[in-house]
């Protein structure tokens, strides 16, 4: 049984990169309203929040697993990021087709999105206490 402690602990550091998710959100969203207008908006706001819902449901599997089976960790870590990446590019594919204004505006920040996030993690990693060794208790 997996308890939410067990969840949690492994879970540390999501706050920190959902903030400044929020904070690319914001920043994102200006800046497609300032060049494109609400179009563009839409697309910077939908692109970081596409990144951030990917991240998180990641993170989810993975503490999940972890928990329950740490052998598991690699193959189920690769195949969590492979159909990410598959999904999100079928989903950009999808809209090319449809010539929306807002794609644009929605890839670049999606790139912003995922050096954001990736940047909050490491940092929040380096400044993080961490045992070397984490005895489970029974």
């Amino acid at each position: 049984m997996i308890t939410r402690a067990a969840l949690s602990r492994r879970l540390r550091h999501l706050p920190t990169a959902l903030a400044a998710s929020g904070a690319a959100l914001a920043v994102a969203a200006l800046a497609g309203l300032v060049f494109q207008g609400p179009v563009g908006a839409a697309g910077a706001a939908a692109g970081v929040g596409l990144v951030s819902v990917g991240y998180v449901l990641s993170h989810l599997v993975i503490a999940w697993t972890d928990a329950v089976n740490r052998k598991m960790l690699l193959p189920v870590g690769l195949t969590v990021y492979s159909v990410k990446f598959i999904l999100l590019g079928i989903w950009l594919a999808a809209l090319k087709d449809t010539h929306w204004a807002g794609l644009n505006a929605m890839a670049f920040s999606m790139v912003g999105a995922v050096i954001v996030w990736t940047t909050a993690q490491a940092v929040w990693t380096w400044k993080a206490r961490i045992p070397y060794v984490e005895i489970e208790p029974s």
